[in-house]
């Protein structure tokens, strides 16, 4: 390939392009993770308290919150703590096989590499370390490992 300033400052413009690709799915992509995630975790947490509490405390425990909510009939406290406990373990495998189904995590550490290592060919090219073809190569190997992100659009 020709080496000259233009072709290194195309290669560099390149590099940025999809530096700030990854960056802005990351910006959008972290978030989901994470949200997906604490709410399988907590979800699963709190649905394990509710049946752990009748389970381990017995008619102490269902005597006790018929107390504090002040409820009439004790059969009420038992339908509460079920229905609480399926709907957040419903929403707990919910937000997991959301996670798991579009391969989220795997993407956002393939996407936080990606920016890692496109970083670091950004320097080794601005400081000329590297020949063209040598940046290129590698150019188009960090980014095939996301091809899930699509080019930021033009300013």
């Amino acid at each position: 390939m020709n080496e000259t300033p233009d072709t290194r400052q195309l290669l560099s413009t390149r590099i940025e392009q999809k530096q700030q690709a990854v960056r802005s799915y990351l910006g959008r992509e972290r978030p989901r993770r994470n949200q997906l995630s604490n709410i399988s975790v907590v979800g699963s947490a709190i649905a394990a308290m509710l049946t752990a509490g009748p389970a381990f405390r017995g008619t102490g425990f269902t005597n006790a919150i018929q107390g504090v909510f002040s409820l009439a009939d004790d059969s009420v406290v038992w339908r509460v703590l079920c229905l609480g406990a399926v709907l957040l373990s419903v929403a707990a495998a919910l937000a997991t096989n959301f996670a798991n189904s579009h391969s989220l995590a795997d993407r956002v550490s393939a996407a936080e590499t990606c920016k890692a290592q496109l970083e670091g060919l950004q320097d080794t090219l601005s400081f000329g370390r590297i020949a063209i073809d040598d940046a290129l190569k590698l150019y188009q190997q960090y980014t095939a490992q996301v091809a899930f992100v699509d080019d930021a659009p033009a300013r």
